[in-house]
């Protein structure tokens, strides 16, 4: 089994997939066999009548991983809205017994794992009838820890602290921010990390500076991420 760790971000649009790509990117560069999964997927492109999940598409492209993209996401949907109404306009509602076992069979294939998240930490996968399923559902049946990324940008801290708050209320474990599209050159935005850093607990574990495809984490950090997270 995979050594894995889950990846959120404090909202729609803050470089999530961005970021767990280069992650990705980074581990196989150093010789590490590192994969990607996505429990669910929504606003996919349709090619004829097939769905491409853009996002699993977006890191096999960058860290060149040689796999189907459609194989490492368990739910795609067409429609660019929340999961939840997605599946209830399409069908093929989510299920955590088929997410735990499309996850074990993809943590065999790879000995470190990044899980990316849909959307913010309080997105809703499912919600009917039958049954109520939020994003933090998956990562505590998982049981694996959190890194977050963030912007810097006005508004960041709310964000920020919002996330790693109601994460940690669920039982989540954070391993750290990763801040992206950062100008250390920007005081506002040096002080929205440095404040992050302070009200949260939460350590800072690199950066992804503004214009720049290429992840700034310490040796020692990278390292340091799966430590004792053994599966």
């Amino acid at each position: 089994m995979s050594q894995a760790i889950f990846i959120t971000g404090t909202g729609t649009n803050v470089g999530k997939t961005f970021v767990t790509a280069l992650l990705v990117k980074k581990f196989r560069e150093q010789g590490k066999n590192a994969g990607y999964y996505k429990a669910v997927l929504s606003g996919a492109e349709c090619i004829g009548k097939q769905l491409i999940p853009g996002d699993a598409k977006f890191v096999c492209d960058i860290a060149k991983l040689s796999v189907k993209p459609s194989s490492l996401v368990s739910y795609i949907y067409k429609m660019a809205v929340s999961p939840h109404l997605a599946a209830h306009k399409e069908g093929n509602p989510v299920t955590l017994s088929k997410i735990q076992e499309d996850y074990k069979q993809i943590s065999k294939r790879f000995s470190y794992l990044f899980v990316e998240g849909s959307g913010g930490i309080v997105c809703p996968l499912r919600i009917d009838e039958q049954e109520t399923i939020m994003l933090t559902d998956v990562i505590t049946m998982l049981d694996i820890p959190m890194i977050i990324v963030s912007d810097t940008y006005l508004g960041s801290i709310n964000r920020a602290v919002l996330t790693a708050t109601y994460a940690k209320s669920k039982g989540i474990k954070i391993k750290g921010f990763i801040f992206n599209s950062y100008d250390p050159s920007d005081e506002m935005q040096k002080d929205n990390c440095q404040r992050i850093e302070q009200l949260t607990g939460v350590p800072t574990l690199g950066y992804v500076y503004h214009n720049e495809a290429k992840l700034h984490l310490c040796t020692q950090a990278l390292l340091a991420l799966f430590e004792g997270e053994k599966r």
